[in-house]
């Protein structure tokens, strides 16, 4: 039985506030986007974990650290944020 873990992350644009749902792997594909298209650190992105991915404080950990990781990508493009990431976010849906 294969599990992974969903991280719920929390944008607030404006007076805009939504809910999007990610896996690790989304972030990865999204960082791996930005790594060739935008030359964005490639140590940036948190490390992917094996050993004990699903217990309570890695998960919590990383929800942390994605966080951040989302936060300094915002704060590299503060005008427009690039295409994958906009999609990443939802941005498309909420704001216009």
């Amino acid at each position: 039985i294969s599990s992974f873990q969903v991280y719920i992350i929390q944008v607030s644009v404006g007076n805009h506030q939504w809910t999007v749902k990610h896996r690790y792997s989304d972030f990865h594909d999204l960082h791996e986007k930005l790594v060739s298209e935008k030359k964005i650190d490639k140590n940036l992105l948190p490390p992917k974990k094996i050993i004990g991915k699903n217990s309570k404080s890695l998960v919590e950990k990383r929800q942390k650290e994605l966080e951040v990781y989302l936060q300094t990508l915002l704060v590299k493009f503060p005008v427009t944020a690039p295409k994958v990431l906009s999609q990443f976010l939802h941005f498309h849906l909420y704001v216009s």
